[in-house]
This record gives structure tokens, sequence and C-alpha cells, in this order.
């Protein structure tokens, strides 16, 4: 009777071991640690045309960069082909390849640098400030094209740089609207607009604001 309960509990062990086998190769029990991300917040796009591309206010041009989607492990790699206001800011091909049907941000995301390098090192660099610095350099706090994300509510804005509370006035220079929000949250640009905030300073049709000032209010 001891010999029999003894055959039955390997048993039951072994079964066990091979369903956590099974279940992992098949995705139930995924315990592989998460990719470290070069950059930070949500990853969004603006309406550029052709190829899967990007731009980037970190890596410079020809940057390769391999984007995924952890709500759908969908990835896009893409090639950096100059600057914005974000870490990442996807073009429409590369955002159609990673996003979920209807949304435009992708919250939980992993962006990988693929030529070799990681995340360069923070310093200062035309329109940002230093920690304690008390002017923004180059006139503006951020540097590249400014694009927004399909929040709703009062005009506002989520950063990457500035904490919730911060007040930013951002002018479109091509028609000198300007408009003044509340950073809400993170993301992974300088400064992401709201649909409010974004619809109070665009010119019609255009999704990207390309000249523009952006100042901290004190």
């Amino acid at each position: 009777m001891v010999q029999r309960k003894h055959v039955l509990a390997a048993t039951v062990a072994v079964t066990a071991t091979v369903a956590v086998s099974v279940g992992t190769g098949l995705g139930f029990a995924d315990t592989a640690p998460a990719a470290r991300s070069v950059c930070t917040g949500s990853v969004t796009f603006s309406a550029e045309g052709g190829p899967p591309a990007a731009t980037s206010d970190r890596f410079p041009a020809g940057t390769r960069l391999r984007v995924t989607n952890l709500d759908n492990r969908k990835v896009a790699t893409v090639t950096v082909t100059g600057p914005s206001g974000s870490c990442v800011l996807l073009n429409a091909a590369a955002m159609d390849l990673v996003r979920e049907p209807g949304k435009n941000v992708i919250r939980r995301n992993v962006v990988e640098r693929l030529d070799g390098g990681g995340a360069p090192a923070p310093g200062a660099q035309p329109g940002e400030t230093r920690p304690g610095a008390a002017q923004p350099i180059g006139g503006s706090v951020c540097s590249g094209a400014l694009t927004f994300f399909a929040g709703g509510g009062a005009p506002a804005a989520t950063s990457g740089q500035f904490p919730p509370g911060t007040r930013l006035r951002v002018t479109n220079l091509d028609n000198s609207k300007t408009v003044t929000v509340t950073v809400t949250g993170p993301s992974g640009s300088c400064v992401l607009l709201n649909t409010a905030a974004m619809d109070a300073i665009r010119e019609p049709g255009k999704n990207l604001v390309r000249r523009n000032t952006v100042e901290l209010i004190r």
C-alpha cells in the first residue's frame, strides 16, 4: 500500500513537470524576462508615408530599432530617418505593423537598439534643459516635431522629461497659434499633446507641428 502511494506521488510530480514545460512552450507560462527597453513611455506615430520607419530625439539617423507591442507581440523593425520630439515616433506603416485595431498608442512596449548600442547617455542637446538649469537651451525646452495621442479632455500633454503638474506653453511657429498645457503623466516624448491641445494649434490636415517652441511656465 505504501509502495503504491509512492508510485502515485511520483507519477503526479512527473505529470506536473511535463505540463509546466508544455505550457511554457505554448506561451501559457511565459517566465522569460522582458528585454530592456531603450525608451520609456508610450509609443505613438506620425502620418508620414513610406516604408516602416521612425524619427527620434535620442538616436541619430540610420539607427535601427525593433519595436515590440507587448499586448499582441507584434514587432516592427525600423530605421531612424530624422529628428522628432519622441524617443521613437513611428510612421504610419510601422504603426500599422504593431498596433491593435482602433488604437493609436502602444502603452506596453519594448524598444531595442539593433546596431549594438544601448540608449545614449543623457546630456543636454539643443532644445533641452540640463538638470538644475534655469533657462532652456536654444529657446525651447524640447526639440523636433510635435505630435499627439488620442486622449480626451481639456488641452493637456504627457512627457518623458517633465513631471506631472508641469505647465508648458506650445507655439506653432507656422501659424503663431499657442496652447498652454499641463503634463498629466509620462510618455516617450519630450511633449506629446492630447487631441484638444493639438486641435488648438494644428494646421488643417496636419498631424505634426514641425516648427514649434515649447516653453516651461514657472
